[in-house]
C-alpha cells in the first residue's frame, strides 16, 4: 500500500463514497479539471496516479512546473461518474496544496535571483506530518531546493544540541568522530561560534535570527577564514525581507514554503 492507497483508505474507508454509488450505476462520464488563478502547478502527477487507482483515465494537458494562466484547463478525465468523484477532492488537495508551494517558491527565488544569481531558496522540516516529499517536491517544482528531507540524510547541529553538549566546538568534535560520510551543517545564534565553526572547517554554517547587516558582517568573517563554507540563512526571514539577506547568502530557508503558502484555486468539472 503506498500513499495514495492510504489516502484514498481515508477518505473511503470500507463502505467507499456512499453519496455517488447510491446515485450512479456505470455511467460514463467526462470532466476536466481547471485553475481559477495564474500559478505554477504542481501536484498533477500525483493526481494522475489518484484518479488510475479509481478506474478511472487521465490526460494531463500541461507539466508539472508550468507556469498557467487562470481558467486554464491542466487535465481531462474519462471514465465511470462514481470513479471520478471517488478520486476529486484527493486530487485535487494534491494540485492546490503543491501548487501553492510552487507558486510562492518561484516567487521568492525571482526575487533573490534578481539580486544574486547563485543564492538558492531552500524547504526547512516545518511541513506537514505524511506529506512532506510532496511538499519539498513542489518547492523543488517552483525553483527551490528541498535542503534536508529528515533527521537521517544531513548531520544538524542546534540550538539545544549545543546546550547539551555544552559548546558548539565540543559537539563539532563528537560528530566528526563518528560520522565521515555525511554534510556537516551547524546553525549558530552569535559571531563567536560562527567563526569556531568555521574554524573547524563544517561544510554549512548557518546563521540563525541574524538581522541582514549582522549577517552581511559575519558571512565576510566566514569567508576570510573558509570560503569554501556554505552560509545558510535562516529564521526570521519572510517574503517581505528575503531580498535583504540574498545578496551575501548562497542559500535562504525559511519554513513559510510549506506552512504557510497558500494553496491555489482548482476545480474538477463534469461536463
Amino acid at each position: 500500500m503506498d500513499d495514495i492507497d492510504r489516502f484514498l483508505k481515508e477518505d473511503l474507508k470500507d463502505e467507499g463514497d456512499v453519496t455517488s454509488d447510491s446515485l450512479f450505476a456505470d455511467e460514463i462520464g467526462k470532466a476536466h479539471i481547471i485553475v481559477k488563478e495564474d500559478c505554477i502547478v504542481a501536484g498533477l502527477k500525483e493526481a494522475k496516479k489518484v484518479f488510475e487507482k479509481t478506474g478511472t483515465r487521465i490526460k494531463l494537458q500541461v507539466k508539472d512546473g508550468d507556469f498557467v494562466k487562470k481558467q486554464t484547463i491542466v487535465a481531462e478525465i474519462k471514465g465511470q461518474v462514481r470513479f471520478i468523484l471517488k478520486g476529486e477532492r484527493l486530487a485535487l488537495n494534491f494540485i492546490c496544496r503543491m501548487s501553492g508551494i510552487a507558486t510562492e517558491t518561484r516567487k521568492l527565488v525571482d526575487k533573490c535571483r534578481a539580486i544574486n544569481k547563485q543564492v538558492t531558496v531552500a524547504a526547512t522540516r516545518k511541513t506537514t506530518p505524511g506529506f512532506r516529499k510532496y511538499e519539498k517536491k513542489a518547492v523543488v517544482l517552483g525553483g527551490g531546493e528541498a535542503h534536508r528531507y529528515g533527521l537521517y540524510d544531513v548531520v544538524m547541529i542546534k540550538d539545544n544540541h549545543i546546550k547539551s553538549v555544552g559548546s558548539v566546538e565540543k559537539a563539532i568534535k563528537r560528530i566528526k568522530q563518528k560520522i565521515h560520510d555525511k554534510i556537516i551543517e551547524v546553525e549558530v545564534e552569535n559571531e563567536e561560534d560562527a567563526l569556531v565553526a568555521a574554524k573547524m572547517n563544517v561544510d554549512v554554517i548557518m546563521l540563525d535570527n541574524f538581522n541582514p547587516e549582522k549577517g552581511k558582517l559575519i558571512a565576510k568573517k566566514i569567508r576570510e577564514i573558509n570560503n569554501d563554507i556554505t552560509i545558510e540563512i535562516s529564521g526570521g526571514v519572510t517574503p517581505d525581507n528575503i531580498v535583504d539577506y540574498a545578496s551575501f547568502a548562497n542559500r535562504i530557508s525559511l519554513g513559510y514554503l510549506t506552512h504557510s503558502a497558500k494553496a491555489k484555486d482548482f476545480s474538477l468539472e463534469i461536463l
